[in-house]
């Protein structure tokens, strides 16, 4: 027991020794921890320091900039108004010597810009006009006096006396009341078994047959003259008379049919289109009979379809066949074209000979050379001297007149009216009349051409500019 003092002081004095050595190491943290801190504070101080001297250094050399470009824009300024300035002094200069030299006052030279300018737009004008006539082609008046010459054509109202009526010549005068029968039962039973008008006047020893389809006139005139030859005169007789003609005529229209089929050099066709091209035998155009016609534009077909290699027995066919659908039009409604179109397609022909027909008019566009041809043959056939019923004395009168109607246009050298009439080429003078005044020209004859002569089918107008540069070397 003697032994627990020692032991508790030598715990105490280990208590204090651990105390004090813990006191120190703290202080020394302490210092330790306040040195850094003053370093970084100071180091902190410093790099502000520095920031705070680039930044200031920075603006006063941006200001510096800015003060120099300011400087640069007010002296660029100045010698842009230095120079306004100046132009506008040159300008008046130039203004007074234009007006010396011309011999135009400001308003002058104001009013002779308005006129050019007037000019320009003028010319603009006629090229807009000049594409919208192009887009439009045909205006609403051509487009009537279309459909009006059509409407003549089928009833042939301006050749009535020509192609509208038939003679009958008479042994005498006597034949005629027997025509009239009693209280006129002979001619009424006639005309309603034929379908034609029996004219009978104070012509001597004549009775004409009236009707616009040439088929039944055709019957008409072949059934009087034999009932003329037989004597015999009366309702019975003229129903019996009648019905042979009837048959007579389309027998001769098959004939007719065959023998151009066989002309032509055309097999396998159908035997209703051969009819049909019979029926051709009696209709005309602008005079021309539509069978010879189109034999005619056949054979041109046929030999330009040789020269250029392509199937002749294709343009033979389509060409024989293109005027087909005019037999029908006095009977059924539509163009002759698309009445045409339909009997071909009804009757099985080839796609070839269907777009001859369809487009020899321009209705629809050519699908094969072959459809050219024929076009071009028609135009020929059509378009040459003589073909058609006009006399050649008015032919040339024709021409003439429309030479010299396109030769009275300012800046017309030289004008020729070329096939046939249905082609005007006016040759001008470049240095008079430019490329827009050429265009006007174009309309210009044209209408005026529409307005004062009187022509079958249409007439192209071409006028032509030339410029030519011609050196010789020697």
């Amino acid at each position: 027991m003697a032994e627990w003092p020692y032991l508790i002081a030598a715990v105490l004095s280990g208590v204090l020794v651990a105390a004090l050595i813990f006191y120190v190491w703290g202080k020394r943290v302490e210092r330790r921890a306040a040195d850094t801190s003053q370093r970084l504070v100071l180091a902190a101080k410093e790099e502000l320091m520095s920031v705070r001297e680039n930044l200031h250094k920075s603006l006063d050399e941006k200001l510096a900039g800015v003060d120099h470009r300011e400087r640069e824009l007010r002296k660029t300024e100045q010698q842009l108004q230095d120079r306004a300035h100046g132009l506008d002094k040159r300008s008046q200069e130039i203004g007074t010597r234009l007006e010396q030299v011309a011999g135009l006052t400001a308003q002058d030279a104001k009013l002779e810009i308005v006129s050019r300018i007037e000019n320009e737009a003028r010319d603009e004008a006629a090229a807009l006009v000049r594409n919208i006539t192009e887009q439009a082609k045909k205006n609403a008046d051509r487009e009537a006096k279309k459909i009006i010459a059509l409407a003549i054509q089928r009833i042939a109202a301006e050749q009535t006396a020509e192609s509208s009526v038939s003679a009958v010549l008479l042994p005498s005068d006597e034949m005629k009341g027997r025509i009239i029968g009693r209280e006129g039962r002979n001619i009424r039973a006639f005309e309603a078994a034929t379908g034609v008008d029996v004219i009978i006047d104070d012509t001597p020893d004549t009775v004409v047959v009236s009707c616009f389809e040439p088929v039944r006139r055709e019957i008409g005139r072949l059934a009087l003259e034999r009932l003329i030859a037989d004597g015999r005169i009366h309702p019975g007789r003229i129903e019996e008379i009648v019905k042979k003609a009837k048959a007579d005529v389309d027998a001769g229209i098959v004939e007719a049919g065959e023998q151009a089929v066989y002309d032509t050099g055309v097999r396998g066709m159908h035997a209703e289109l051969v009819k049909l091209v019979g029926r051709m035998k009696y209709r005309t155009s602008y005079g021309q009979n539509i069978l010879e016609h189109s034999k005619e534009v056949a054979y041109l077909a046929g030999i330009m379809a040789a020269e250029l290699k392509l199937d002749v027995s294709l343009a033979k066919r389509g060409a024989l066949l293109h005027d087909v659908g005019k037999v029908l039009t006095h009977e059924h409604d539509g163009t002759h074209v698309q009445l045409g179109v339909e009997m071909a397609t009804k009757y099985g022909e080839n796609a070839t000979v269907i777009n001859c027909i369809a487009a020899h008019h321009d209705d629809v566009p050519h699908e094969s050379p072959v459809s050219v041809i024929v076009q071009a043959a028609d135009a020929i056939s059509g378009s040459r001297p003589g073909a058609r019923r006009e006399a050649f004395e008015t032919y040339v009168k024709r021409l003439g007149d429309l030479e010299k109607l396109a030769s009275e246009f300012k800046g017309v050298e030289k004008v020729f009216a070329i096939q046939a009439g249905r082609e005007v080429r006016v040759v001008v003078t470049p240095d008079h009349v430019d490329d827009a005044a050429a265009a006007r020209m174009t309309d210009e004859i044209a209408r005026k051409i529409e307005r004062e002569l009187q022509y079958p089918g249409q007439i192209k107008v071409v006028v032509i500019r030339e410029t030519r540069a011609v050196g010789v070397a020697r």
